[in-house]
């Protein structure tokens, strides 16, 4: 129960933290909704980050791992809205704004998890 209530507090926060991007950075006037983009490339990097250290120190506890791997991170990151706004691009033909906003979010995303090994290495 304990584990499930870590989860659910860090999900929380991270929701809120997505939350507040999306209202300062999202604007569909623009080809990209840079608040979900951002929060998809710093997601991918803290996550990267958090798991690398706990696998190369063992200093973080199974507990604080959920609670900012699999809860923050899990409720920062926006799969879900990714998906529905590239659905939209589609939806109105804009594909132009579409295929970057893909190409952009997978190739940073994956890069960040990368870097973000790459970084708990020199902690």
């Amino acid at each position: 129960m304990k584990q499930a209530l870590l989860v659910f507090l860090g999900g929380g926060l991270g929701s809120v933290a997505r939350y507040w991007l999306s209202l300062k950075l999202n604007n569909f006037e623009n080809a990209i909704p840079y608040g979900t983009l951002l929060a998809n490339i710093l997601g991918s990097l803290i996550i990267g980050f958090i798991l690398g250290y706990s696998s190369r120190t063992g200093l973080l506890s199974e507990n604080q791992s959920l609670l900012l791997a699999t809860g923050f991170c899990g409720g920062f990151t926006t799969f879900s809205t990714f998906a529905y706004e590239n659905h939209l691009y589609i939806k109105g033909g804009d594909y132009f704004s579409f295929l970057p906003y893909m190409a952009v979010t997978f190739v940073l995303a994956i890069g960040a998890v990368f870097l973000g090994m790459y970084l708990s290495k020199l902690v």
